[in-house]
């Protein structure tokens, strides 16, 4: 587990643009930066390399620092944490559906690692093998309408075994007490009456659910 010391270094090289690009630093202004001595810094950043959470490059006067695919989780799994503390003093919508039965192709695909690891990387959890499907009523029909203006977050597409899996677009959400992610799979014509929502656990067995059943979901814009 990362120590809070080591999050509060890794959350600010991710401030300097460290998700994307490599950020040029030294000891002595990372310390001034943070309030600690360049010695204590320079541990940080050990530290933070031996977890493999940051890429480093030593040059003569400092070194260039990006966050790895490990650092970037860790962060997205702290922002989760916040998010559940505070996103619903955001604008908040709300989306009234009934559960009904899917084709189960949901478990097959929430089953495949290449899946799995990005999910948790957006989500902060692993989904739990499954979908719950809801059918949307009319109004939250249109009130879906307002979710294109959401940061959608994308589940890029890969190759396995001769096949090709295609992207995913993926929102947060909330139904109860529980994080979820509304997941649109990138094909055209998908029912706007339809959505589908992963969870870190089965939810139909987790809420005693059954088809007809009415859901809502809550997503914080």
């Amino acid at each position: 587990m990362t120590g809070p010391e080591d999050l509060e270094c890794l959350k600010h090289i991710a401030l300097l643009g460290g998700l994307h690009d490599p950020v040029f630093l030294n000891s002595q202004g990372l310390g001034g930066e943070l309030g600690m001595s360049p010695q204590t810094a320079s541990r940080r950043l050990k530290s933070l390399e031996q977890q493999d959470l940051i890429r480093r490059t030593i040059i003569a006067d400092g070194q260039h620092v990006t966050i790895s695919e490990e650092g970037e989780s860790v962060l997205r799994k702290e922002y989760c944490d916040y998010y559940r503390l505070f996103g619903r003093k955001e604008k908040q919508y709300q989306f009234p559906g009934t559960v009904e039965s899917g084709l189960g192709e949901g478990a097959y695909y929430m089953s495949i690692s290449q899946y799995v690891h990005q999910f948790e990387k957006i989500l902060g959890f692993a989904p739990y093998p499954g979908t719950l499907n809801l059918r949307l009523s009319p109004v939250a029909i249109q009130r879906r309408k307002k979710l294109t203006l959401a940061d959608w977050f994308v589940v890029e597409g890969f190759e396995s075994e001769g096949r090709t899996f295609g992207k995913v677009r993926c929102l947060p959400c909330m139904i109860g007490n529980i994080p979820c992610g509304i997941v649109v799979p990138g094909r055209s014509h998908y029912p706007d009456a339809l959505v589908e929502v992963i969870a870190p656990v089965g939810l139909r067995r987790e809420l005693n659910l059954k088809d007809g059943d009415e859901v809502m979901i809550e997503v914080s814009l």
